[in-house]
């Protein structure tokens, strides 16, 4: 399956990070409920599973799902962590995030 998220094509969305490969890209973390998914944080990463796995948002994860926590990920093995940044940044001007700095 596969998430449009701002004009962009996620994998997922993923119920562990587990299921995430450890490479670049911007991931979005959605709050899953009835078959639709609720964007409430996104990030970039050098290394996705990870940043992830250990985030320190992720209590406000928790606090502002309302179904199940789930993440989708736009792996970016050639591009710059500054070209990550401005695709994160394009998302989070369409977005209003519980979570992270707008």
């Amino acid at each position: 399956m596969a998430l449009n998220i701002a004009g962009y094509s996620f994998e997922g969305p993923f119920d562990s990070a587990d299921a995430l490969q450890d490479r670049s890209g911007v991931y979005v973390i959605v709050d899953a409920t009835s078959g639709s998914y609720e964007p409430i944080d996104c990030g970039e990463s050098a290394s996705v599973r990870s940043r992830v796995a250990s985030h320190d948002r992720a209590p406000c994860w928790q606090q502002n799902a309302a179904g199940t926590l789930m993440v989708a990920v736009r792996y970016t093995p050639n591009l710059p962590q500054s070209s990550r940044r401005q695709i994160e940044s394009i998302i989070r001007g369409q977005y209003r995030f519980p979570c992270g700095v707008p």
